[in-house]
């Protein structure tokens, strides 16, 4: 470590060896075993500096979870590195889909939607029934023939109900289609949440075992100080006194 004319600590990072300010650094104490262990592997004499700076720590950090997802799933695909990028970057990586497929929807597709809500509704079904029901009893029960504009078997409401499902069939496709991909982008959506926090978690205890580990060997460290000092109080006591 060397300090600046301007009294601002600097250390050097081990890893790539430039020299930062010291709030951009890492020691080399608080990393992870994992990635500390895959750092002692590409760069064997990292810990001389005693310090990384963060992109250096940021990569491993990378490299270390891509290699993780690797050799847990065999394959790294590009929902797991949008997972990784937002652990690295500490982003949230969560969205609401719902909403970005409201936006971003034209009007054909805002117009299937309607259909499809309104078509699949006991009001759709109650009004209809109601038009058909007021259709076919005008047409049977009117006094005379003339006021009959479809009389029975009813060929012009036949073709009126052909030609609504003919128009009809593909408004509501095309919304199954828009609801499949909200429900294929939820999907990966939660993918993405659960691997995260799977990830996180992982991490988490590794940290947890880490700091065990580190307090662990400052107990026996203090252990072993405080019984030479009983041994040296005791090597004391048992001196002969000269009166």
């Amino acid at each position: 470590m060397s300090v600046l004319p301007k009294g601002k600590a600097k250390h050097v990072c081990g890893v790539c060896g430039e020299s930062f300010p010291a709030k951009d650094g890492v020691p080399a104490a608080s990393i992870s075993p994992q990635i500390a262990e895959m750092l002692d592997r590409d760069t064997p004499n990292w810990r001389q500096s005693d310090f990384v700076c963060r992109r250096d720590l940021a990569a491993a950090r990378r490299h270390y979870l891509e290699d993780l997802i690797r050799r847990e799933r065999g394959e790294l695909t590009d929902l797991d590195r949008e997972v990784v990028d937002a652990m690295v970057n500490h982003a949230v990586i969560s969205d609401d889909a719902e909403e970005e497929y409201s936006e971003n929807a034209t009007f054909g597709e805002w117009l299937a939607d309607k259909v499809a809500t309104f078509g699949g509704s006991w009001t759709f079904i109650i009004a209809f029934a109601l038009v058909l029901a007021v259709w076919m009893g005008f047409n049977v029960s009117a006094l005379f023939a003339a006021d009959r504009f479809d009389p029975y078997p009813f060929i012009l409401l036949n073709l009126a109900l052909s030609c609504l499902a003919a128009i009809q069939a593909p408004l509501i496709m095309m919304s199954q289609k828009r609801q499949e991909s909200k429900d294929r982008q939820r999907a990966q959506n939660d993918y993405q949440i659960n691997l995260k926090a799977e990830l996180e978690i992982r991490q988490l205890h590794e940290k947890l075992d880490h700091m065990l580990m580190r307090q662990w060997e400052r107990l026996t460290e203090i252990q072993e100080v405080l019984l030479e000092q009983l041994e040296d109080a005791g090597a004391k006591d048992k001196r002969p006194r000269l009166d």
